[in-house]
C-alpha cells in the first residue's frame, strides 16, 4: 500500500519538473534563436509480487528520462541591421569568448564593435574568413578594421555630349572629368572641342590638370549630316628636306585648332638667304599665311595674317636652306576606332596614369558614351572612366552564402569576410549555456564546419532574425496535461493517506 505514496510522489515530481520546462519555453518566447524543450517521462523499474516476472508486477512510479531541445526552425523577422543574420536550415553560427573558448548559437543578432570585430550580444567574436590579407585560409575572428580599398589609375574614359552644330568657327565647348593616378591622386581630365571651318569638323585636344597631351592619335573629329560620329582625322608630323643638315623637325603645335581648314595639301616653307625669314612655296590654300621665327630653332605660323601664332614647328637646329613641309589635316576620315591613345607627360609625384602615361579614350567601343553634332545647345550628358581613389569601409552586406561584401567610401564593393557554420551529428546532445549559446558534448559530437550553402549546411538571411520556436498554443495545452497530472498525482496522495487513516481506525 505505501509504495502508492511514492508512486504519487515520482508523479509530482515529474509534473512540477514538466511545468518548469513549459514555464521556461513561454518565458522564452521572444528570445531570439531559443529553442524549445520537450519534457519525456520514463517508468521505474516495477517490484514483483509474486517472485515472477510474468503479470504480477506493480509500477513504482514514474521519472523524467529525458529534456529534449528542439531544433526545428523559427520564423524570421526582417530588421534594419544589414549584419543581423538567421539561418535558413542546419548549422550554428561559431562564436569565442575571451578566453577562445567556442560556443554555437542561432542568434545572429551581430555588430561591430569598437576594435572592428564582429560580435554577438554578448560581445563574442563571430568567427569565419578574413578575406583581405593575412592567412585568408584559417578560420579568426571576423575582423574589419584597416580594410582600405587600393585606389584603381585611370585607364580608360568616355564623354557623353552634344557640340552644337550652329557654333561659328573657332567657338569652343570643354568637358571635364576627375582622373585618378596610381596613388589615387586626383586630376582634371579635359577635352576642348573647337569648331572648325569645315562643316561637321571639330577639333578635340585633350589635356590633363591644363596641360596639354604630349600626343594623341586622333585630333579632329568628324560628323556627318545627320550629328553622328563617323571618323577621326589625324596630324602627321612635319617634314624637312634640302641641303643634308641633320635637322629634326618635331610635330607641329597647333595653337588655334579650329583655324585649321581642312586641305589637301601641305604648307611648304624653304628658309630664305636671311636667317630667320621665310619663303612659302605652297600655302596649302590659307592665302594671308605668314611665316615668322620667334625664337631660336622655332618656326611660328599665322595661317590668315591676324597675329594669331596657329602652328608652332620646333627644330633640333636651324633649316639653313632646306624646305619644311607641314601637313594640314586630310579630308579623307579614317574609320572610328574603338580608342584614341592619349599620351600624358611623367606626373611630378612619381605617380603614373594609364598604361605607362597612356589612357585610351573610347569612342565607339563596348560602353562607349555617344558624342553627337546636332543644332541644339552643347552640353556634357555624362562621363566616365576606370579609376578611382582609395575608399575606407562604409557599411556592408551579407549574402547567402555568408560573404560580407563591403562598400566602400571611393564606390568600389568587394568581399571582406565570410562567415562559417557548425553543425553536429546529434545537436540534441548539445548543452545550453545561456545567453542563446550551445557547447559541445560527448553526446553531441565534433562540430563539422563549413561555409554556408555546402555540405548541408544552410544559407544565410541577412537583414534577418530568428525567432523561437516556441509554439505558444502546443505549451498552454502542455501546461493543462501537466496541471492535470499533477492535480490527479496529489489525489492519489490524498487518496492513500485516508486508506491509511482507516486502516489505523480499525484498532479503535
Amino acid at each position: 500500500m505505501g509504495s502508492a505514496l511514492y508512486a504519487g510522489i515520482s508523479g509530482l515530481n515529474a509534473s512540477s519538473t514538466e511545468m518548469d520546462v513549459i514555464a521556461n519555453d513561454i518565458a522564452n518566447v521572444n528570445t531570439v534563436g531559443y529553442k524549445a524543450q520537450t519534457t519525456f517521462f520514463a517508468d521505474v523499474l516495477s517490484q514483483s509480487l509474486s517472485g515472477g516476472t510474468g503479470n504480477m508486477q506493480v509500477g513504482r512510479g514514474v521519472e523524467v528520462s529525458d529534456v529534449e531541445t528542439q531544433f526545428g526552425p523559427g520564423s524570421f523577422e526582417t530588421t534594419s541591421n544589414a549584419t543581423d543574420c538567421a539561418i535558413n536550415g542546419d548549422g550554428f553560427f561559431i562564436v569565442k569568448d575571451p578566453n577562445g573558448t567556442s560556443y554555437y548559437t542561432r542568434a545572429g543578432s551581430f555588430n561591430l564593435n569598437a576594435d572592428g570585430d564582429l560580435v554577438d550580444t554578448n560581445g563574442y567574436t563571430v568567427q569565419g574568413y578574413n578575406l583581405f590579407g593575412g592567412n585568408q585560409n584559417s578560420i579568426s575572428n571576423i575582423d574589419l578594421t584597416n580594410i582600405q580599398s587600393a585606389p584603381e589609375t585611370t585607364s580608360t574614359f568616355s564623354i557623353g555630349a552634344n557640340l552644337d552644330a550652329a557654333t561659328a568657327a573657332g567657338g569652343t565647348f570643354s568637358t571635364t572629368q576627375t582622373a585618378y593616378d596610381s596613388l589615387g591622386g586626383s586630376h582634371t581630365l579635359s577635352v576642348t572641342y573647337e569648331q572648325t571651318a569645315s562643316t561637321g569638323v571639330w577639333s578635340a585636344q585633350a589635356a590633363l590638370d591644363g596641360v596639354n597631351a604630349k600626343s594623341q592619335s586622333y585630333n579632329d573629329l568628324k560628323f556627318d549630316s545627320t550629328g553622328k560620329l563617323t571618323g577621326m582625322y589625324t596630324i602627321t608630323p612635319a617634314t624637312v628636306a634640302g641641303d643634308g643638315t641633320d635637322v629634326v623637325a618635331g610635330t607641329p603645335v597647333y595653337n588655334n585648332l579650329g583655324d585649321l581648314y581642312d586641305q589637301s595639301a601641305s604648307i611648304v616653307l624653304k628658309e630664305g638667304a636671311t636667317a630667320g625669314t621665310w619663303t612659302v612655296t605652297n600655302d596649302g590654300g590659307y592665302t594671308n599665311l605668314s611665316v615668322s621665327q620667334s625664337v631660336a630653332k622655332t618656326v611660328n605660323i599665322d595661317l590668315y595674317g591676324t597675329g594669331n601664332i596657329d602652328i608652332k614647328v620646333p627644330l633640333t637646329t636651324d633649316l639653313g636652306g632646306g624646305t619644311l613641309t607641314i601637313p594640314t589635316r586630310t579630308l579623307s576620315a579614317e574609320s572610328a576606332p574603338v580608342n584614341i591613345p592619349v599620351t600624358f607627360a611623367t606626373l611630378s609625384d612619381g605617380a603614373t596614369i594609364g598604361s605607362g602615361g597612356i589612357v585610351n579614350w573610347n569612342l565607339t567601343g563596348t560602353g562607349a558614351l555617344s558624342i553627337t553634332d546636332y543644332a541644339s545647345a552643347a552640353v556634357i550628358n555624362s562621363t566616365s572612366n576606370d579609376g578611382y581613389a582609395s575608399g575606407t569601409l562604409q557599411s556592408v552586406a551579407v549574402k547567402s552564402n555568408g560573404i560580407v561584401s563591403g562598400s566602400f567610401t571611393n564606390g568600389q564593393t568587394a568581399d571582406v569576410a565570410q562567415l562559417v557554420l557548425a553543425n553536429f551529428a546529434a545537436p540534441e546532445g548539445l548543452q545550453k549555456e545561456g545567453s542563446n549559446l550551445f557547447g559541445e558534448t560527448i553526446t553531441s559530437g565534433q562540430p563539422v564546419v563549413n561555409v554556408p550553402g555546402s555540405s548541408g549546411m544552410g544559407t544565410i538571411q541577412s537583414n534577418s532574425l530568428e525567432q523561437s520556436n516556441v509554439d505558444i498554443a502546443t505549451e498552454f495545452i502542455n501546461m493543462i496535461t501537466a496541471q492535470k497530472a499533477y492535480s490527479a498525482n496529489a489525489r492519489v496522495i490524498t487518496t492513500e493517506d485516508q486508506m491509511l487513516q482507516d486502516l489505523i481506525n480499525i484498532k479503535r
